[in-house]
């Protein structure tokens, strides 16, 4: 059987992988209690009912508290089938399987996608749940609904507290029962840790890397060695039918090459959506910019006018400084209000401050 979390807790701030932070250890009883009761062994009978699932536990907080690290203990700790995945990738799946259930003519796409869902874990640790997407909104309510009903103990990672999830978003009051029943099934903590780890992790690092030659790849693959703890995945986000590819993502950092990002056809509603998953972005290898490519530049300088007004830390490697980037072509002179932004956004304390 494995440990419980408290315990594997103890060794890891004992080896000094992990900083001991009082906030992170109220709420191991929290992980410690489903723990114990998913991992009991079930009694069998013919007239013998099986116990209710314990509740799951829905912890929110700012970026880079421990969360995903702690729900990360927590899956190593179960004996049972348990999947840890980034909500933005689980709906992403259930969006196709119900797309694909309606091209079958099934009445009630959503049905058939709970119970394979329920069927095949009995734990969800899903990191970073967030709704910002109408689509989502209405299916999220019915499909939680029958995973708990099928007796699926759910576990979650959040920035905002259940009552601002979709704030402000279209139609808002039919996703309002979701919320009470999140509340229903599961212990709402927040985790109050004072310390930004994540923010700590990169202190005092250089933050704009030029040029962009293996020196700094080498520079980059070590920040995001800190950033990852050598735990990555693949992450797409949706936007109206447009696809934003992150080939390397880990607790709300994302490192993406530049023309993953601006050379494709995104636009505002795209970089918003990136902005609103991904707290700290390494873009590599943005070129040397002008004419030639101008159709990439301007969606460079979009993007990072949204990373700033979001407060993204970022993280560049480069063909030039940002006074050099863009030296030449339409839009030049636009452009040092760009550079001017990279140049702040490189700043000591620019995340902790943003």
């Amino acid at each position: 059987m494995s440990e419980p979390l408290s315990a594997l807790y103890e060794a890891r701030v004992a080896a000094g992988s992990i900083e001991d932070d009082p906030a992170q250890r109220a709420i191991l009883p929290e992980f410690d209690r489903i723990a114990e009761a998913v991992n009991a062994p079930q009694k069998r009978g013919f007239f013998r009912k099986a116990p209710p699932p314990p509740k799951g536990l829905y912890i929110w907080g700012g970026v880079g508290r421990g969360k995903s690290m702690l729900m990360d203990l927590f899956v190593e700790s179960l004996d049972v089938p348990a999947r840890r995945v980034h909500f933005h990738a689980f709906m992403q799946e259930v969006q196709d399987a119900v797309h694909r259930e309606r091209k079958a003519g099934t009445e009630d796409p959503i049905k058939p996608v709970a119970k394979a869902v329920s069927d095949s874990v009995k734990v969800f640790a899903f990191d970073e749940m967030q709704i910002t997407d109408i689509a989502d909104a209405m299916i999220v309510g019915r499909l939680f609904e029958r995973l708990f009903e099928a007796g699926c103990v759910v576990v979650t990672t959040s920035n905002r507290v259940p009552d601002d999830l979709y704030k402000d978003g279209l139609n808002r009051e039919l996703f309002l029962p979701f919320i009470a029943l999140l509340k229903e099934w599961m212990v709402i903590h927040e985790l109050a840790a004072e310390k930004d780890y994540r923010q700590d992790r990169i202190a005092g690092s250089e933050s704009y890397f030029t040029p962009a030659n293996a020196e700094a790849r080498t520079a980059i693959d070590t920040l995001w060695q800190r950033l990852s703890g050598g735990q990555e995945e693949p992450l797409t986000l949706t936007v109206k039918g447009r696809q934003i590819e992150l080939p390397r993502y880990s607790g709300g950092a994302a490192r993406v090459p530049f023309y993953e990002l601006c050379g494709k056809p995104l636009g505002p509603a795209d970089y918003l959506k990136l902005a609103e998953t991904v707290r700290v972005l390494i873009l590599e290898n943005v070129p040397q910019l002008g004419r030639s490519n101008f159709n990439e530049a301007k969606r460079f300088v979009t993007l990072i006018d949204t990373l700033y007004e979001a407060g993204t830390q970022l993280i560049v490697s480069a063909a030039a400084e940002p006074e050099y980037l863009y030296v030449e072509g339409p839009g030049a002179f636009e452009f040092e209000r760009t550079a001017s932004r990279l140049r702040e956004m490189q700043s000591e304390g620019w995340g902790a401050k943003a």
